[in-house]
């Protein structure tokens, strides 16, 4: 008869019931605790995500013309435009204020100081507005383009000229107080939904850019030749028709504005910047989160 083999046996200590202290209910009615107390971490919780759109999230690209892609550019040039017509006040007020030395001076002489100031203006306005005519320009086409794109894919028809005809219609003097119009008035239409069939009515708003903007043109025209005239009057008539040029050209950066800001809304009704109130609805292609595959001593069951 061999001897009995001692058993081994492994003992697992569990706290029972009532070990933790547990706060009674009158002391939280009258104090404020704490946050809650967990002896261990949690196993339940929120994934770890942040609010962000979904072209942040790694792996996905956005298309080259989009709509959120029309409305940052548009906001791009919105506020380069409101740029552009605060300085054309500007040169405006500087034409107007050598235009009133002008004046003054048949009647003496004029201190170096305030004549040193006004052509400083003058320049420095002039300068200012050139780089922003440019910018703002090339801001405005990137945008007519791409919300055209967009207006296409969305209403199933394309514009009656392409990208390059439009382009040219732009460049050469003449057509250039046309086409511009014509363009914004098709792709007005488009984004308000517009039959194919119909005739594009612009806008009271569209109007009055087209307006100002072939008035402008003709101003320009007016001024680079008005400029070969060296008579005294000639040249200060040449002053007050810098400060009209500046004035046109400040109302058509402010309703070239608006006509984005218009359009920009009929291709995105609801601004998504104006939406606070967001929620996490459903979570797609997410890894699963890892799970512990053991349970710590002490945790509820």
């Amino acid at each position: 008869m061999q001897p009995l083999q001692p058993m081994r046996v492994d003992w697992v200590a569990t706290p029972p019931p009532g070990a933790y202290p547990q706060p009674s209910r009158r002391s939280q009615r009258l104090s404020y605790g704490g946050p809650p107390n967990y002896p261990v971490p949690p196993r339940w919780g929120f994934p770890l995500l942040a609010w962000r759109w979904p072209t942040a999230v790694p792996g996905t690209v956005e298309q080259a013309d989009s709509v959120d892609g029309v409305r940052r550019l548009g906001r791009t040039a919105q506020n380069s435009l409101w740029l552009l017509g605060f300085v054309a006040l500007w040169g405006a007020f500087s034409e107007i204020w050598r235009y009133v030395l002008v004046a003054l001076s048949r009647f003496g002489a004029l201190s170096a100081g305030v004549v040193s100031t006004s052509d400083a203006m003058v320049v420095s306005s002039s300068a200012v507005t050139i780089t922003g005519c440019l910018l703002s320009l090339v801001l405005t086409l990137l945008w007519v383009r791409r919300a055209r794109n967009v207006a296409a894919t969305i209403v199933g028809y394309g514009p009656s000229r392409s990208d390059r005809e439009a382009l040219i219609g732009l460049i050469v003097p003449g057509m250039n107080l046309v086409v511009p119009g014509a363009v914004l008035a098709e792709l007005e239409h488009a984004v308000a939904h517009g039959s194919a069939s119909e005739r594009p009515r612009p806008s009271k708003l569209l109007r009055w850019w087209w307006g100002l903007w072939a008035g402008s043109g003709l101003l320009f025209l007016i001024t680079v030749l008005w400029s070969f005239r060296s008579s005294t009057q000639a040249l200060a008539d040449g002053v007050l028709l810098h400060a009209f040029s500046d004035l046109v050209l400040a109302g058509v950066a402010v309703t070239t504005a608006l006509v984005i800001r218009r359009i920009t809304t009929l291709l995105l009704p609801v601004d998504a910047a104006s939406v606070r109130l967001m929620r996490v609805l459903e979570v797609k292609d997410a890894p699963e989160p890892p799970l512990r595959s053991f349970r710590a001593s002490g945790s509820p069951r």
